[in-house]
């Protein structure tokens, strides 16, 4: 997720669209894309609920240089008007209810000045993959790593098993279990939720290169603009 080859292309969107208006990144982590688009020259401020990620940012990067208010992305408010508010790579599925990512595109709203743009990436739920009467599916498997994801469509929940072994998998201590839990959001979905916090789809791309979204896409990059005050 570092590799200029995806963090370039990124950038370039991103500061296409801030302009020469400030941005704000939801879910700011330790700054993987904010250091690089503050590079590009675009002024960004972020949000971040988790001490540690803010910390790591810290090593890399000053407040003056990128100051990031800690707390929750849905509600948590920073000073200032921006032209740009970003959430990228799957964040706003850390949020675990529908009313908590309606909220986070107020919260977004809140921050935007009139006509400003709100940019998400996201996957799309790969129902079509799961066999009848199962729950889960395998979505990555290389040596060393297994990702299974494993589905309760009620809720839209789904929990990601990363699971992490050595070369001698006959030791079942050697292997490591991390799970992160997420809502997944259809595609219209997330444009109603737009439309209610009053924005308007503007482009929906496979990725950050533009490409075109499809049927078979299993992500993509949103704008939305703010219509409304």
């Amino acid at each position: 997720m570092f590799s200029p080859d995806v963090l370039d292309p990124t950038v370039e969107v991103l500061s296409e669209l801030a302009g020469d208006g400030a941005a704000i990144e939801f879910a700011i982590g330790t700054g993987r894309v904010a250091i690089p688009l503050s590079e590009a020259g675009v002024r960004v401020s972020g949000i971040e609920l988790s001490h540690a990620m803010i910390a790591r940012l810290r090593e890399k990067v000053g407040e003056d240089r990128i100051p990031v208010v800690q707390g929750d992305m849905s509600q948590t408010r920073v000073d200032g008007t921006f032209r740009l508010a970003f959430l990228v790579f799957n964040t706003i599925s850390n949020l675990l209810t529908q009313d908590e990512q309606v909220r986070c595109f107020q919260n977004a709203a809140r921050h935007l000045a009139p006509g400003g743009r709100f940019v998400i990436e996201l996957w799309v739920p790969q129902l079509r993959s799961l066999p009848p009467g199962h729950g889960g599916t395998v979505e990555v498997s290389q040596p060393g790593y297994l990702l299974v994801d494993a589905y309760d469509v009620l809720r839209q929940h789904v929990v990601s098993h990363h699971v992490r072994f050595g070369p001698d998998l006959s030791d079942g201590r050697d292997a490591r279990i991390g799970r992160t839990p997420h809502r997944y959001i259809w595609p219209s979905e997330l444009d109603l939720m737009a439309r209610i916090a009053g924005f308007e789809l503007e482009s929906r791309w496979a990725d950050w290169d533009r490409s075109e979204f499809t049927a078979e896409s299993r992500s993509h990059v949103s704008v939305y603009r703010l219509t409304e005050r």
